[in-house]
C-alpha cells in the first residue's frame, strides 16, 4: 500500500452535530442520518412550483451541499435564510437519484465570523 493513499474512514465516523461534516463526505452517512454542514451561501431559490420549499446551496472548501428548507423551518429561521452569508445547517440527509439533500431543521447564521477574516491578528508582529 502506498503512503500517498488517503485511508478510508471507519464506518459511522463522520463528524456528528454540532461539528460540521465537509461536503465531500456527504456520501458517508446513511439516508436519514442527522448531520451538520457549514458553508458560504451560493444560491437561494424559491421556485413557485416547490410548495413553499426554499433551496439553498452552500459551499465549503471541499464542495457544495444542497439544503432544502420547508416553510415551517423557514419561518423559524427566516432572518438567517434571507440574510446569512455563512450558514451552519443541521438536518437529515436525503438521497434521490444520486443527489444528496439536507432537509434543514436548524439554521444558524455565522456571517459575523467572516468579519474576523479581514481583521489583523493581534499576535502578528
Amino acid at each position: 500500500m502506498s503512503d500517498w493513499l488517503i485511508p478510508t474512514p471507519p464506518p459511522n465516523s463522520w463528524p456528528k452535530p454540532p461539528h460540521a461534516l465537509p461536503a465531500a463526505r456527504l456520501n458517508e452517512p446513511s439516508v436519514g442520518a442527522r448531520v451538520c454542514v457549514a458553508g458560504l451561501v451560493l444560491v437561494r431559490q424559491r421556485p413557485g412550483t416547490a410548495k413553499g420549499v426554499i433551496f439553498v446551496t452552500l459551499e465549503d472548501e471541499t464542495g457544495t451541499c444542497n439544503v432544502m428548507v420547508w416553510a415551517k423551518v423557514f419561518e423559524k429561521f427566516r432572518r438567517a435564510v434571507i440574510a446569512g452569508r455563512l450558514l451552519r445547517v443541521t438536518g437529515r440527509l436525503q438521497r434521490e437519484a444520486g443527489v444528496v439533500h439536507l432537509l434543514a431543521d436548524q439554521i444558524e447564521d455565522l456571517s459575523s465570523l467572516l468579519d474576523l477574516l479581514i481583521k489583523p491578528h493581534a499576535a502578528s508582529p
